[in-house]
């Protein structure tokens, strides 16, 4: 999970300096509407409405375009017609990718990821080809920047709660649960006392590859350049680079 967790703190700071992008809020306003427009547009009986809903708001999108998302995924307003689902395929060094989509134009999206890949030594593969090495998981994140948690005792609170694992890295501390016992633990530790930074469904990696030189110098541009592209949610990857090779990198 190292992997994962090292991008998902550097996309966690790119995000918390840009929070305001019309290309974050567009993407966000996606999540809503699809997760409306499956599931109903009541956030208390739908949990992934709910999720996104509270993903926007931990990104200051205004209310206001979180319920016109809404009203489109219910067809309340007229918008346009939105598909999810993933792909999968493989990045520099072998690392594998799985890709969370919403679009409305699938081969156009098929087709601009194809190209992204394969100008980062990647390419797209199967359904399946790599969905067995990723677990959907609950993520929480507390930002611990200030020192004000003590790791010892969010460990316990969150084991207490139902949590499945908690790890610290760099100014982050991150707690995963079982995909089912992601809201029970979120609203327990919410309960105690704790506001997280971030909170979602994630997909993480059981098998970790590790990189360094211009593998993890790519794979990061490959990283970035996937992360900013319009139809993709998410991006989810196995690698992992050594810490003195990352200071490298972020310099």
């Amino acid at each position: 999970m190292a992997g994962h967790s090292k991008w998902a703190n550097i996309k966690h700071k790119k995000q918390k300096e840009d929070r305001r992008r019309a290309k974050l809020f567009s993407k966000l306003s996606r999540r809503i509407a699809v997760a409306a427009r499956e599931g109903g547009g009541d956030p208390e009986f739908n949990p992934d409405l709910r999720m996104a809903i509270e993903k926007a708001k931990n990104n200051n999108m205004p209310n206001e375009n979180i319920e016109k998302a809404i009203k489109r995924g219910t067809g309340e307003l007229e918008g346009v017609d939105y598909e999810s689902f993933n792909y999968e395929g493989y990045g520099p060094g072998g690392v594998a990718l799985f890709l969370e989509i919403t679009t409305d134009n699938r081969n156009r999206t098929a087709s601009e990821i194809r190209h992204i890949l394969s100008e980062h030594g990647g390419n797209l593969g199967e359904s399946g080809c790599v969905a067995w090495m990723f677990e959907r998981r609950g993520q929480l994140i507390l930002d611990n920047s200030s020192g004000e948690y003590d790791l010892d005792k969010v460990m316990l609170e969150a084991l207490e709660a139902g949590a499945e694992d908690i790890q610290e890295e760099k100014n982050f501390i991150q707690i995963f649960t079982a995909d089912k016992e992601f809201i029970q633990v979120k609203e327990r530790m919410e309960e105690a006392g704790y506001q997280f930074d971030d909170s979602d469904i994630v997909m993480s990696p059981n098998n970790i590859v590790e990189l360094d030189g211009p593998e993890a110098k790519e794979i990061l541009r490959l990283m970035e350049e996937l992360e900013d592209h319009d139809d993709i949610q998410e991006v989810y990857a196995n690698f992992d680079i050594p810490e003195e090779i990352m200071a490298e990198l972020e310099e």
